[in-house]
C-alpha cells in the first residue's frame, strides 16, 4: 500500500498564504523593531507630503470647479451688462418715441389751427379768441420741440427738429405779419407743405434711427453670445486639461499598482516595485515592495530546504539501490522466487522515488529562475501538433483515438512552460483513458484570449474534488481504485502554476453529453491583451 506523503512535505510546497502575508502589511500594535522604523518613517514622510490621493481629489475639484465657477460668473455679468444696455436703450427710445409723437401731434395741431386762422381771414368775421387759441397751440408745439431736444438724439434728427421748428416760424410769420396789416396775403401754401415734408422726414429719420439702435443692440448681444461661448471653451478646456492631468497621474500609479500585483501573482519577484505619484499610492507600492522580498525570502527558503532534502534523500536512496541490485543479482544466482520478486519490487519502489524526488525538485524551482519566464510569440497550434505527434506511440499502445478541432492561436508566453501545460494534459488524459477510447482536444480564439481543452472518457472527476486537484500531491478516487495509475500527482499542480505565470485560469468543467470523463479547460489571455 503506497505511503501518504507527510505533512511537513506537503507544506513545504503548498503557496504562502497571501491574505495572512497582506494582514501584515498594515502598521498594527505589536510589530517588530524593522516594522515600527518603516511605519514611524511613513508618517513622518505622510505629514511632510500633502500630496496624498485625498488632496489629489480635493484639488481635481477645486480645478474642475474654478474655471466653471468663472465662466458662470462671465457669463452672468454679461447677461447682466446686456440686460442693463437693453433696458437703457428701451427707456431711452421709449422717451424719444412718445416726444416724436407728441411733437407731430403738435405740428398737425398747429397746421390745422394756422389754416383755419388763415380761412378767417377777414377782421370782421375773426373772433379774438382765434388768434389766443392758435397762440396756445403755437406755445404747446414749442414746448414739445423743446422736450425733444432735452433727450439725447442723434445730430441728424435735431437738425431736422430746428429745421421743423423754423419752417412752423416762417408759417406764423406770414400769418401774423399779413394780419397786422389787415391785408392777409395768402402765399402759406408752400409753407404749408414744407413743414409736413419736414414733420414726415423727422419721422422718418427717427424710425431708421429705432432700428440702427435696436441693431447696435441685436449686434451687441450676438458679440457677447459669442465671447461667452469663446471664454467658456477656453475655461472648460483650460478645466479639463488640468483634470486629465490629475488622472495621467492617478493612472500612471494605478497601472505601476497593476503591474506590481500582477509580477507578484505570476512569480516575477526580480524586479524591484516602484510606485510614483500621490502619497497614499506609494506608501501601497513600498508594502508591496516588502512584500516581494519576503516571498523572495520565503523561496529562497524553500528552495535551500528542497535541495537539502533532495540530497539528504538521494545519496540513501544509491546506498539502498545498490544493496538492492546486488540482492536481486543473489536472487538469480540461487533460484527464490520470494526472494526476487521482493528484490525487484525494492528496486521498483526504489525507482519510484527517484521518479518523485525529481518532480518535487521540478516543481520547486518553477518559479526559481525569473530569466526563464520572458516570453515570446508562440505559435499554439504547430506546438500542440508536435506534442501531439510526440504522444502517437503511447496513443497506439492504448490504441486511442483522438479528435481534434484545432485552430490557428498565437500567443505571447513562454514556450517550454506552454509546451510542459500540454505535454501535463495529454499524458494525464493518456494515462486515464480506456484502452480503446478517445481523446478530444479543442484548441481556439475566443476573442480576447487562448481556450484549450481536453476531455478523456476516463473514470473522470468528482465533482467535490474538483477544487483540490490542483494541489501538489493530492489523489483524487479515480487514481487510488484498483486500477490506478501510479503518479508523484504533481502534473496538474505543474500546469496550474504554468498557466498563473502567464495570468490566465484552468478549470475542471462538467463533461459533454453522454460524457464521464475528465475536461479541463485552460485559458490564457492573447498577445497585446494581457
Amino acid at each position: 500500500m503506497k505511503e501518504p506523503i507527510p505533512n511537513f512535505v506537503l507544506d513545504i510546497f503548498r503557496k504562502p498564504d497571501l491574505s495572512k502575508l497582506w494582514s501584515r502589511l498594515s502598521p498594527k500594535p505589536g510589530l517588530n523593531k524593522g516594522e515600527g522604523r518603516f511605519a514611524s518613517l511613513f508618517e513622518r514622510i505622510k505629514f511632510n507630503n500633502i500630496l496624498s490621493l485625498k488632496s489629489l481629489i480635493v484639488l481635481g475639484f477645486v480645478i474642475a470647479v474654478i474655471p466653471l465657477f468663472l465662466a458662470v460668473m462671465y457669463a452672468a455679468f454679461g447677461m447682466r451688462e446686456t440686460s442693463a444696455l437693453g433696458r437703457t436703450i428701451n427707456s431711452q427710445v421709449f422717451e424719444q418715441t412718445k416726444a416724436i409723437r407728441l411733437v407731430l401731434q403738435k405740428t398737425a395741431d398747429i397746421e390745422r389751427k394756422a389754416r383755419l386762422f388763415v380761412l378767417l381771414s377777414d377782421p370782421a368775421v375773426r373772433q379774438p379768441y382765434e388768434q389766443q387759441s392758435y397762440e396756445s397751440t403755437r406755445a404747446s408745439f414749442k414746448q414739445a420741440l423743446g422736450s425733444l431736444l432735452k433727450l439725447h438724439l442723434e445730430n441728424k434728427i435735431a437738425l431736422l427738429v430746428n429745421e421743423l421748428s423754423e419752417k412752423e416760424d416762417l408759417i406764423y410769420q406770414q400769418i401774423i405779419g399779413s394780419a397786422n396789416e389787415d391785408n392777409l396775403k395768402l402765399p402759406v401754401d408752400e409753407a404749408f407743405q414744407g413743414l409736413r415734408e419736414s414733420s414726415a422726414g423727422l419721422s422718418r429719420e427717427f424710425e431708421s434711427y429705432v432700428d440702427h439702435e435696436f441693431n447696435e443692440l441685436r449686434s451687441q448681444s450676438e458679440s457677447l453670445e459669442q465671447g461667452l461661448l469663446v471664454k467658456g471653451a477656453v475655461l472648460l478646456a483650460i478645466s479639463f486639461i488640468f483634470i486629465g492631468i490629475l488622472l495621467a497621474i492617478l493612472s500612471r500609479s494605478m497601472r505601476q499598482l497593476d503591474v506590481s500585483i500582477r509580477r507578484l501573482g505570476s512569480g516575477e519577484l526580480d524586479q524591484p516595485i516602484e510606485v510614483t505619484g500621490p502619497s497614499d499610492l506609494r506608501y501601497l507600492g513600498d508594502r508591496l515592495e516588502w512584500l516581494r522580498t519576503h516571498l523572495m525570502e520565503l523561496e529562497a527558503s524553500k528552495q535551500q530546504f528542497m535541495h537539502n532534502v533532495a540530497r539528504e534523500i538521494d545519496l540513501p536512496l544509491e546506498t539502498i539501490r545498490e544493496a538492492a541490485e546486488r540482492l536481486v543479482n543473489a536472487a538469480n544466482e540461487e533460484p527464490d522466487s520470494a526472494r526476487q520478486e521482493v528484490a525487484q519490487l525494492l528496486c521498483s519502489n526504489i525507482d519510484k522515488l527517484k521518479t518523485v524526488s525529481g518532480e518535487l525538485v521540478r516543481y520547486s524551482q518553477i518559479n526559481a529562475k525569473p530569466e526563464t519566464n520572458r516570453k515570446q510569440a508562440v505559435d499554439m497550434k504547430y506546438l500542440l501538433e508536435s506534442v501531439i505527434g510526440e504522444f502517437q506511440a503511447r496513443l497506439q499502445t492504448k490504441s486511442i483515438s483522438l479528435k481534434k478541432l484545432v485552430r490557428p492561436v498565437e500567443i505571447s508566453g513562454n514556450h517550454d512552460q506552454l509546451r510542459s501545460i500540454i505535454e501535463q494534459l495529454m499524458l494525464n488524459a493518456v494515462k486515464y483513458s480506456p484502452t480503446g477510447g478517445e481523446i478530444r482536444i479543442m484548441l481556439r480564439d475566443s476573442g480576447s484570449q487562448l481556450e484549450l481543452e481536453v476531455e478523456d472518457e476516463g473514470p473522470g472527476i468528482d465533482p467535490n474534488e474538483r477544487s483540490h486537484v490542483f494541489e501538489p500531491f493530492f489523489r483524487g478516487k479515480a487514481a487510488q481504485g484498483e486500477d490506478a495509475v501510479e503518479g508523484p500527482g504533481l502534473g496538474l499542480a505543474i500546469v496550474r502554476e504554468y498557466v498563473t505565470n502567464h495570468q490566465g485560469k484552468v478549470d475542471i468543467i462538467d463533461s459533454r453529453q453522454d460524457q464521464h470523463g475528465a475536461r479541463i479547460r485552460v485559458q490564457i489571455p492573447l498577445t497585446g491583451k494581457a
